[in-house]
């Protein structure tokens, strides 16, 4: 008997190829990979993606990294650590793994510092210094206040400077207009890097990346690894943002058609607590994902588990109970509010296998 809807279903094929591309990128342009497990949460592509050409994991949450860490021994946690609680936690987890927060502030830096210093046997955290190279969320604004940072780590106790961390995450368009982007992404980070070798501080890592400019890392120069997340699984983000095609998407979300009571509309048994609200880049007309078999569909509106879909262009309608196949907008939160994905692998068994999100809720 096939799973029940709405589930998330896994094409093994699909996510493998969507690696091994990603790899052969970093093997020609000598570059490693430190991928993001937040949009999958799952320790068997986790491992997978600790394989070959990795140098560790990148995780957003602890959470995350007491999962992952069952999996890899080198994590770098993508998120700045300013409160006691998570500080312990890593510190925890730091006399088990080698572990790197990135940070943009003292605090942090003090605060991961005497939580590492408060354990018996101290261990030692690495640090990358977060710096803003124009998306705006996190992250040190100059090249002078990265070096002010990594001498502050370099002259503190029980955390040690790994490097540089950057995310590129506003660099998205054409190639011509990410070569644009990414020269000025390149002029900073090879400022921020010449002031530290000025300085004596060795930037051994810089760390970079996201899925819309994965495969244009080498224009930044200074780059040794990249976190990109999506590119595993794919979405009608990055289809519609030109870096895919509905055939590299891994995950569909699978329901059923369970009204058709109202005319010019279905409705499926996946709302917002499935798809999630996020809208596209291609702006509110575009809808909350993409209905395979039915293309002209748009799903218009979502409440709490309804997915009220327009199917007014439709020159066939799907029907009631029908089975369809949806790719959302953004995958990423859509894993999260996954218990399991349905594994499909045909080179063991037709019939897909359940896995648990293993680090699904680990928001903290």
């Amino acid at each position: 008997m096939p799973p029940p809807t709405p589930h998330l279903l896994i094409d093994a094929e699909i996510a493998e190829r969507n690696h091994q591309r990603l790899l052969d990128y970093l093997r020609e342009h000598g570059l490693c990979l430190r991928a993001h497990t937040k949009t999958h949460k799952i320790k068997k592509l986790g491992e997978l993606q600790a394989g070959p050409m990795s140098v560790g994991l990148t995780v957003a949450k602890v959470g995350e990294a007491d999962v992952m860490a069952t999996v890899c021994d080198d994590l770098l946690l993508a998120y700045p650590i300013v409160d006691n609680a998570r500080a312990e936690r890593v510190a925890a987890l730091a006399n088990q793994v080698n572990i790197r927060v990135a940070v943009d502030s003292k605090l942090a830096i003090q605060t991961l510092s005497d939580a590492a210093g408060a354990r018996a046997v101290p261990p030692e955290i690495g640090i990358l210094v977060d710096m803003d190279v124009g998306y705006g969320r996190t992250g040190v604004q100059t090249p002078a206040d990265s070096l002010e940072l990594a001498q502050f780590v370099d002259a503190t106790q029980h955390v040690r400077l790994d490097g540089l961390f950057i995310y590129p995450g506003h660099v998205r368009g054409t190639l011509d207009e990410q070569t644009t982007t990414l020269t000025v992404v390149d002029a900073k980070v090879q400022q921020a890097t010449g002031l530290w070798l000025e300085h004596g501080l060795e930037p051994a890592i810089v760390s970079s990346g996201s899925t819309p400019s994965a495969y244009h890392s080498h224009l930044v120069r200074a780059v040794t690894e990249i976190r990109p997340g999506t590119y595993i699984y794919n979405d009608m983000n990055t289809v519609r943002g030109g870096y895919c095609t509905i055939g590299d998407c891994a995950a569909r979300l699978v329901c059923t058609v369970v009204s058709n009571a109202v005319p010019g509309q279905v409705v499926i048994d996946a709302g917002s607590k499935t798809l999630t609200m996020d809208p596209s880049i291609d702006g509110p007309n575009a809808g909350f994902g993409a209905i395979v078999e039915y293309p002209e569909a748009r799903i218009a509106r979502l409440s709490e588990e309804h997915g009220q879909v327009d199917i007014t262009n439709c020159p066939n309608a799907p029907q009631l109970g029908e089975r369809v196949h949806v790719i959302p907008n953004h995958i990423c939160p859509c894993s999260n509010l996954q218990n399991e994905v349905w594994w499909l692998d045909r080179t063991v068994n037709d019939e897909p296998q359940r896995i648990p999100v293993d680090a699904r809720g680990a928001l903290v």
